[in-house]
Formats: C-alpha cells, structure tokens, sequence
C-alpha cells in the first residue's frame, strides 16, 4: 500500500503544481516573455486564438480537484465524502489524462489538428508523455487505493 500513497502523492503533487501553472497563466506568460513565445510553445496557436483567463482559471481548478482526488484515494490526503466517489473520481482523472496523453500523440502527431512546429515538439517529448505517466499513475490509486 505504501508504493499507492507514494504514486498517489507523486501524482497528486505533479496535477496541483500543473493546476498552479495554469492559474498563473490566466495573468502571465511565466516562464515564458512574451504571449507569442506561449502561444507557439504551450498551446501551438496564434496568439488571437489563446484560451481565456477563465478558461485557464477553469483547467486549474480542475486540475485542483484532479490533485485532491488522487492524492486522497491514495491516502495522501484526508478524506472527505463517499469512498466511490474518490474511486470513481480518480479513475475520471486517469482515463482523462490518458486520453490526452494518447490524443496529442495521435491527434497532433498525425496533422488532424494543426498546431506549431514547436508545439508538436514539445508535446512528443514531454506534454503527452507526461498526462501518459501521471493517468497510468492515476490509474493503479484508482484500482488499489484508499
């Protein structure tokens, strides 16, 4: 049980602090200068087509709970409510970052949708293998969990 509260806490930290950055994002560009820089290398549109602060503001609250339900059905966090819905909840969050993490490769990779040059780089190397990692890690809390 010890190695599902580890990857729990792992994965749990990694969607909070991924939460924080999209907060971040609803006011600035950090770590990048300018919102061109950020709209190639984070989204891979034009700077016109760049979501709302809302809408980053609402991926960081969603991201927020994503955190609090794995860490939670893995012990790492208190628990409050029903236990299916911390079960269910984090089997969401892993079939959703799954999903995204075989969706960019697929989707992305393939031109179905277009994005830049540089976004697509950095979406093969870290973006999509990330959400790979952190659902397969969502996945085992959500089987053995809590």
């Amino acid at each position: 049980m010890n190695a599902v509260r580890n990857t729990g806490t792992a994965v749990a930290g990694a969607l909070a602090a991924t939460g924080a950055l999209h907060a971040v994002w609803a006011a600035t560009p950090w770590p990048l200068r300018t919102r061109e820089e950020f709209a190639d290398a984070v989204v891979g549109v034009d700077v016109k087509d760049l979501p709302s602060p809302a809408a980053c503001l609402a991926v960081a609250g969603a991201l927020g709970a994503a955190a609090y339900l794995v860490g939670a059905r893995a012990g790492a966090l208190p628990a409050a409510g029903p236990r299916w819905v911390r079960k269910a909840g984090s089997g969401t969050v892993a079939a959703a970052l799954l999903a995204r993490g075989a969706g960019g490769l697929l989707l992305f990779g393939s031109g179905r949708v277009e994005r830049t040059e540089r976004f697509l780089r950095l979406d093969r190397r870290y973006y999509s293998p990330l959400c790979l990692a952190l659902g397969a890690g969502a996945a085992v809390v959500a089987g053995a969990g809590d």
